[in-house]
């Protein structure tokens, strides 16, 4: 089975991890046809095992030996097409992709969240939780924006990583075609 891997926090705030380095810890673990995308916590390969948890640990595990505490997020070629496919905001993810992300979580998101938002944040983002996936349209860009901290005032789950709208596309194809 390939599997996509998005590490939380990954080269940021001094959290290194060189991605040659994350590379050959997934390599080491027995899995196959690893590639790594950007600089940022995204590595793809192929294993044998089915359960997506017990890769996550298993992950999790590697990177805490290697000095690194994270949390892991992993998706299967189908869910990531999935996601695609239930994209709420096409025209925004043609016409400005870096500015629509999917926050990908461990669990189902709570529906009544995004719900709550216009109660306390009244900034023009727009917000779509479906299934594990919480879809952001940052209209006038990530930057600037305070929908994060409304977020936490809201207690959004905090396991969870996001990718912006390019970076989802890019992982889906190498999943499909891991020698893009």
């Amino acid at each position: 089975m390939r599997w996509a891997a998005l590490l939380k926090g990954v080269n940021l705030n001094g959290r290194k991890l060189p991605m040659a380095d994350l590379k050959a810890l997934v390599e080491a673990l027995g899995y196959r046809e690893v590639a790594t995308l950007l600089a940022s916590g995204n590595v793809v390969f192929a294993c044998d095992e089915t359960d997506g948890a017990k890769v996550e640990s298993r992950l999790e595990t590697a990177l805490a030996a290697y000095g690194l505490e994270t949390d892991v997020i992993v998706r299967s070629a189908a869910d990531l097409q999935a996601v695609i496919a239930a994209n709420p905001f096409p025209e925004a993810t043609l016409t400005r992709p870096n500015h629509v992300v999917v926050l990908f979580h461990r669990d189902s998101m709570p529906t009544d969240l995004p719900d709550a938002l216009p109660d306390l944040y009244q900034g023009r983002e727009t917000v779509v939780a479906q299934g594990r996936e919480l879809y952001v349209d940052y209209i006038d860009g990530i930057g600037a924006s305070k929908l994060p901290q409304a977020m936490a005032k809201l207690k959004f789950p905090k396991l969870a990583t996001a990718r912006n709208w390019n970076t989802v596309v890019k992982l889906a194809a190498l999943l499909k075609h891991p020698h893009v």
